[in-house]
């Protein structure tokens, strides 16, 4: 009981060297209990059963994700938890000391882990029960679904999710403390905060040749990356640039830690101006541990700033696309006249009937569900290929993309028929002449390569006739409803260019007859329930509506939108609590030398601005290099990024800003706070 009394007073006492401790553990307990207890807010959701099958999937990855963030919040407590042992030393040694076992002093550390378990428990299920409401609202907001009964609900499957994996990383912390103390020797625990790291001058000519080198090796990083997706295809060569740029930042920080220490050193009016020699020999007095924290965190920090980026553009651009990309409300396709092959006698039977004719079959009567239908054909002939429409180009490409699909056959599309789909779609009409073509594409690289192949001139012969480019440029367009730009390019000829002879694809657009939301999903049920036909087993014929498109957009974009929230939060907490820990171990360390200044004579203002300085330049040195990082990074991720379309990246680029600056700033805040107390105490 007495050794239970003890723990309390204790955390009492040190509860400012505790603050970070505690604001770290709630926040990971509340961002824990909110990401896990969404499927509980959606009960109240009026959503249909295919969005909540989507919501299923979600949850289901949410699980997984959970697992890798358990394991970085475990590795998270228990660093910080050497940092508070690290603190006591001379406080342990005192009770050794006066003769109390190491086994009570265990005992003791189990009692203030206990407490502040508990407490950090309790305040973190609290505020996530909060937080976990507004998560509800942006739920409803990704999945458009119903909140008029919208009411408080406390998550108890996530509750007792949240308290047996933070019990566990608690037990972890226990066993950890246990070991050290046990190992611990006596000498060592009083004399700890009198032991320094020797500033050690490095070779500067080492340094600016590391420095160059880093540079370069960067710049050749940041070069490939830029290259886009189809550059950056071979996985092998993805693992080397991430390789070549940790190993880079590395040297960077290291080369540069030697390098401005020496620099201002030169600059001796700035040098010895106030107390700015002695905040720069304090930032580089705990070089060898503090170049390898750097690189961590900084390397954390590119990873949020870029995957907060993209995930929270995704969702809007993907949703946005469809007015664009999807103008009408069904899409069925067949290929006709499959020929010889893997293929029943009835399917190939049905191969030969139109795609009208077989959704009669199916029970499906596009005269009855659809108006505005524009029934159009789309041909292939091995005669025009992706490699003949880039002409002079072709050789330049195949070096620089290797990996792509030159020797398939291209599509071709009847100029009457384009047109029309153009008036439907609301495009820009061709004009051709009797020995003309035009190529139509919307996907942005292969807008690029199209372009630069056009440039050449290149004449494309079918069935003995040679046609040539009618446009200079590519045509933006598309003849499928998609939820992305997706379309690589496809040309369009004179309507007796091509013939029934050639392979073809028959495809029927059109809209709904039914105006209201009621009578649409009518109709989408009409069209999904041909698949229980008897029929159905003997046909090709695929269906694509802008319903099932826009369900699967916001779905996929949620899905990523959520992921990348919480792990982006996650490493955002986890490197600002790094450098904070690491920041007030060195304070600690440091509280003799600035009661050394006071002797002196220095008073507290100009004492509070170098341990600002200092402080500042620790958490401002990573995130400038991160954002570096950040901007070639977030550059990559737009190449994928172009099918959803980026059109809301600079949203959520200042979405993303401002997580940085409330947590991130926040830790810093809180770590000048507690080092200032610290040097005051």
């Amino acid at each position: 009981m007495m050794l239970f009394k003890l723990s309390l007073k204790n955390i009492k006492k040190s509860f400012r060297d505790y603050a970070i401790y505690f604001f770290t553990l709630i926040l990971g307990v509340s961002i824990f209990y909110v990401f896990n207890a969404i499927e509980s807010q959606t009960i109240m959701m009026d959503i249909s059963s295919s969005t909540y099958r989507l919501i299923e999937l979600m949850l289901q990855m949410m699980d997984g994700v959970s697992v890798f963030v358990s394991l970085i919040l475990g590795f998270l407590i228990i660093y910080a938890s050497q940092f508070l042992m690290k603190r006591r030393n001379k406080e342990f040694g005192i009770y050794l000391t006066l003769g109390m076992s190491k086994r009570k002093i265990s005992t003791i550390l189990f009692f203030e882990t206990l407490c502040i378990g508990i407490l950090s428990l309790a305040a973190g299920l609290a505020l996530g029960a909060g937080l976990s409401q507004l998560m509800s609202l942006l739920v409803a907001n990704m999945f458009e679904a119903d909140l008029t009964k919208f009411q408080f609900i406390f998550s108890g499957k996530a509750c007792v999710k949240t308290l047996i994996y933070f019990s566990i990383m608690y037990l972890l912390v226990m066993v950890f403390n246990t070991i050290n103390v046990n190992r611990c020797k006596l000498i060592d625990l009083l004399y700890a905060s009198r032991k320094s790291e020797t500033v050690k001058m490095k070779n500067p000519i080492l340094c600016i040749i590391v420095f160059l080198l880093s540079a370069c090796a960067l710049g050749y990083a940041y070069y490939q990356v830029s290259g886009g997706v189809e550059k950056m295809s071979d996985t092998s060569l993805i693992l080397i640039i991430i390789a070549i740029g940790i190993v880079s930042t590395f040297f960077l920080f290291w080369s540069l830690s030697g390098l401005l220490l020496k620099i201002f050193m030169s600059m001796k009016r700035t040098y010895y101006k106030g107390l700015n020699s002695f905040t720069l020999r304090q930032v580089s007095s705990k070089i060898n541990t503090t170049v390898f924290s750097m690189t961590i965190i900084c390397l954390m920090l590119f990873v949020t700033i870029c995957v907060l980026s993209s995930a929270l553009s995704i969702k809007n651009s993907m949703t946005a696309n469809l007015t664009e990309l999807a103008p009408v409300d069904v899409e069925l396709t067949k290929d006709l006249d499959l020929g010889a092959g893997e293929y029943t006698d009835a399917q190939i039977a049905d191969s030969k009937i139109s795609t009208k004719e077989t959704m009669q079959q199916l029970g499906f009567d596009t005269d009855k569900y659809l108006t505005d239908t524009l029934d159009f054909n789309i041909y292939s002939s091995d005669e025009i290929l992706t490699r003949d429409t880039l002409g002079g180009y072709y050789e330049t490409a195949l070096e620089k993309y290797p990996t792509l699909l030159y020797d398939s056959p291209e599509l071709l599309v009847k100029q009457s028929d384009y047109n029309k789909i153009a008036k439907l779609f609301h495009q820009k009409a061709v004009s051709l002449k009797e020995n003309q073509y035009a190529i139509i594409a919307d996907y942005e690289e292969w807008v690029i390569m199209r372009d630069q192949g056009l440039e050449t001139s290149p004449a494309l012969t079918l069935s003995g006739k040679t046609y040539t480019p009618a446009y200079d440029k590519c045509i933006s367009g598309f003849i499928e409803i998609s939820a992305n730009h997706i379309n690589f390019g496809f040309v369009v000829l004179p309507d007796d260019a091509v013939n029934e002879s050639m392979r073809m694809r028959n495809v029927i657009l059109g809209n709904y007859k039914a105006t209201t939301k009621e009578g649409k999903q009518e109709t989408e049920d009409a069209l999904l329930a041909v698949d229980d036909s008897p029929y159905a087993a003997n046909t090709t014929v695929d269906a694509m509506t802008k319903l099932a498109l826009y369900e699967s957009s916001i779905g996929l974009g949620a899905l990523i939108t959520f992921i990348g929230l919480y792990l982006g939060i996650i490493f955002l907490i986890s490197s600002a609590a790094l450098l904070a820990l690491k920041e007030l171990s060195e304070s600690s360390d440091n509280r003799e030398r600035f009661q050394m200044l006071r002797r002196l004579g220095t008073d507290e203002k100009m004492l509070d601005r170098a341990l600002f300085r200092q402080i500042g330049i620790f958490f401002l040195f990573p995130l400038l290099i991160a954002v570096i990082h950040s901007i070639f990074g977030i550059r990559f991720c737009n190449y994928i990024l172009e099918s959803f379309g980026n059109s809301q990246l600079l949203v959520s680029i200042i979405i993303t800003s401002i997580f940085l600056i409330v947590i991130y700033g926040g830790y810093f805040i809180l770590t000048y706070l507690c080092s200032r107390n610290m040097m005051r105490d």
